[in-house]
């Protein structure tokens, strides 16, 4: 089968797109043919080796995919041939502590798909076969394929620990972003406020047209001070954070009391110094969130099909052409989701 491999870590000329032998399904798994694999951060740092996460290579790229199922290993009564399904990045064990206290999404007792096994960026992907999620009908591989990661991150974190309501007023940072364009739409799904920040003024100018009510240029503007000034002092009931460094510091500060930031990104810088001090006198919440569960994505999708949400989608291009995705990764050069179809 044709797939996007690396053999060694590096640049973006260390994706390959080859011929690999496709793989098969084995106990407790099946096979997915692909329809659609979309393009995440992750997959630039796992390229480069700097993830945190240890990568056997030669390894086939891709951490988010939709397709139909198409073989069956032994012992699987979850699934069928022919079901349209999505790829929870979360390869767990249903018996699991994590599962059966609903964290279903990071629990990682068999590993990830496109990091500790073979991933999506290709014509077939094996998986758990407990690790599916039905897409709803109508919906098609590339808009499904674009919603995962972005609006089931983005509703775990502005819905399920962010608690989100009419009332509230909610900071966006990395606008631009897959789960930055995202969260403006749950959170204006749900009639909040909502004042979206990013690094340059047109992606701000896109983020007005998702329903931001309020835009901050983080590279000329500070962030305390603006969110100060259109709050009337009073700051933010949540911050949905992807960014890290300074941008994470100063949304700290623009916090309101008894509010809450929910981080799950931090290309900006890692390690920050934080006023622990400021954290316990304003009773606010610093919340780290990995990926939403099942039932969290199954939703979204639904939301999707139904139109109340929609992914920005920046491109969809054949696998053949995965070293543009990167490099518009690399430099930040997207608004939105991209996505790779065979």
């Amino acid at each position: 089968m044709k797939a996007v491999v690396i053999r060694e870590h590096g640049g973006i000329d260390k994706l390959l797109y080859e011929d690999v032998e496709k793989p098969s399904a084995g106990p407790g798994e099946v096979l997915v043919k692909i329809g659609a694999s979309g393009v995440n951060h992750l997959d630039h740092d796992l390229r480069e080796g700097v993830a945190g996460f240890g990568v056997t290579l030669p390894h086939v790229m891709g951490v988010e995919g939709v397709g139909e199922v198409v073989e069956l290993g032994d012992g699987v009564s979850s699934a069928k041939l022919g079901d349209r399904v999505a790829i929870d990045f979360a390869q767990g064990d249903p018996q699991s502590n994590m599962w059966l206290s609903g964290l279903d999404g990071v629990d990682f007792t068999h590993g990830r798909i496109g990091v500790s096994q073979w991933g999506t960026h290709a014509e077939y992907t094996r998986c758990l076969a407990t690790s599916l999620m039905p897409l709803p009908n109508g919906l098609s591989y590339e808009t499904a394929a674009a919603s995962i990661v972005g609006f089931g991150t983005s509703w775990h974190m502005t819905v399920t620990l962010g608690e989100v309501r009419a009332d509230k007023t909610v900071l966006v940072n990395a606008a631009g972003s897959v789960v930055g364009t995202s969260a403006i739409q749950v959170a204006k799904l749900h009639g909040a406020r909502v004042i979206a920040s990013a690094g340059s003024d047109a992606k701000l100018e896109k983020a007005k047209e998702l329903g931001a009510d309020e835009v901050i240029n983080y590279t000329t503007q500070s962030i305390r001070e603006e969110v100060r000034k259109m709050t009337d002092g009073f700051g933010v009931d949540l911050v949905i954070e992807s960014v890290g460094g300074d941008v994470l510091v100063q949304s700290i500060d623009a916090v309101c009391e008894n509010g809450r930031l929910i981080t799950c990104g931090a290309h900006a810088g890692e390690v920050v110094p934080i006023n622990i001090i400021e954290l316990f006198r304003k009773h606010m919440m610093l919340h780290g969130s990995h990926f939403a569960g099942k039932r969290e994505v199954a939703h979204v999708l639904k939301l999707v099909a139904e139109g109340k949400l929609s992914p920005v989608m920046n491109a969809v291009m054949p696998f053949s052409e995965v070293r543009e995705s990167a490099r518009k990764t690399a430099e930040r050069d997207v608004f939105g989701k991209m996505v790779l179809v065979p």
